[in-house]
């Protein structure tokens, strides 16, 4: 019984609490349960609070529903502050860290009647450095990062829905390597209070989910963003197929699977057309590095100074290039990514969404690396909703995703356009 619990969306478990077919403390039971059967392989939980997670169920069972995901647990990945657990941004410097206050965005999970199922494996400061986090499809790849435990926990059924966050790709690129839903909503959506910071520029609180309707759901309650109509019969989109100028660099099976989806959403009454990004909008491709890694440099600044021989090699190497770059470079970058975004505006006025890959490939092999965030950094620097779709497999059988993306503060139309090509994928 509990694996099929365990398995529910979390719109179909709060559905469930609410019309008294099943407990919180149930759900929450068979969520542990699972965890504890796989996280040995899988490692992507730092920190389970199984008592206080359970105790927190049993409570919201005795009390009327406060929102829409009322006695649905999370998994937080481990760079938000929680009061009553460890936050330590995976770093030894950090290492038993215990915050006076959560974050917003935990703060706004628990008064919305949301259980805090522990903490998931995030890289060191959600940079390059990777956790030893298994993708659950193949444990012998990588599940990304830097959000790498919230991908694999709701990719492994341990939790319905968990929070990530991207400053280049760290929630749409696991997503898509763990086979799940991965929403990045526009920049600024999610408060970020309370959450480590690399990038002022970039960095986006965002989630991981089994449905399209479970991220609204999760969406609407941490930014009030309102939920699409799920139930209406949504028009055919207009959709832009951006293959963009590194389309080489995309493999064979991810092109296979972007031409594939584009054809399956036409055929479903879909406007497709190729989209070309304006000159602006390409040069991000190049833009991003020096924006983040500048801003990352003095964002960690305390760390470098008082603990730098417990920061990794591949970090610090980032870190030494960020202070490396000019303000006048730095400024420069900032300058292309404005006008990239004004640029961006105008060519979304003749699409309702685009359509672009989600990564290079599946999931590479090995847990050195956590791939390459090559196809999300542009959408990241532009601020731009977006959403991945899982869609085909690899040389190794591992899933592949297709991205949306929709023009700034779209959210809402991206999700109820996603739920449309999930169905016509189906």
């Amino acid at each position: 019984m509990s694996s099929t619990i365990q398995r529910l969306s979390a719109s179909e478990a709060a559905r469930a609490i609410q019309d008294g077919r099943l407990t919180s403390e149930s759900l929450v039971a068979a969520c542990l349960e699972r965890i504890a059967a796989r996280d040995g392989e899988l490692a992507a939980w730092v920190h389970v609070a199984r008592d206080a997670a359970l105790a927190q169920a049993r409570a919201l069972d005795r009390q009327p529903a406060r929102g829409l995901l009322h006695g649905v647990p999370f998994g937080i990945k481990d760079i938000f502050d929680t009061a009553d657990m460890p936050t330590e941004h995976g770093s030894p410097i950090y290492r038993g860290n215990r915050p006076r206050a959560d974050a917003a965005v935990v703060a706004l999970l628990r008064q919305a009647g949301c259980v805090i199922l522990g903490k998931t494996a995030t890289t060191e400061f959600a940079l390059v450095h990777p956790t030893s986090t298994r993708n659950p499809r193949n444990p012998a790849h990588t599940p990304g990062g830097s959000s790498s435990g919230s991908a694999a926990a709701v990719a492994d059924h341990m939790v319905p829905l968990a929070l990530g966050t991207q400053t280049g790709g760290s929630v749409i690129r696991p997503a898509a390597y763990c086979g799940v839903i991965g929403l990045k909503p526009s920049f600024g959506s999610i408060n970020r209070s309370g959450v480590k910071q690399v990038s002022d520029t970039l960095d986006t609180v965002g989630l991981f989910a089994n449905t399209v309707e479970d991220a609204a759901l999760a969406l609407n309650l941490l930014s009030s963003r309102r939920i699409p109509d799920f139930a209406a019969k949504a028009a055919a989109p207009r959709i832009g197929f951006a293959r963009t100028s590194r389309w080489k660099e995309v493999d064979a099976a991810t092109h296979a699977a972007l031409e594939s989806a584009a054809r399956r959403l036409a055929s479903a009454g879909a406007d497709v057309r190729d989209a070309a990004l304006p000159a602006a909008a390409e040069a991000l491709f190049e833009e991003h590095g020096p924006i983040m890694n500048f801003e990352a440099a003095r964002a960690l600044a305390w760390e470098q100074a008082q603990h730098r021989e417990a920061i990794s090699a591949e970090l610090l190497i980032r870190l030494d290039e960020g202070w490396a770059w000019s303000r006048e470079r730095y400024d420069s970058a900032r300058q292309i990514a404005r006008d990239a975004r004004r640029q961006f505006a105008d060519l979304m006025r003749g699409f309702d969404l685009l359509l672009t890959p989600s990564a290079r490939g599946e999931a590479p092999k090995g847990l050195t690396s956590t791939g390459d965030s090559l196809f999300n950094r542009i959408w990241t620097l532009l601020g731009v909703p977006c959403v991945t779709l899982p869609w085909g497999s690899g040389s190794n059988g591992l899933p592949l995703g297709i991205q949306l993306v929709a023009a700034i503060e779209q959210d809402t139309a991206l999700l109820a356009h996603a739920q449309w090509a999930a169905s016509a994928l189906a």
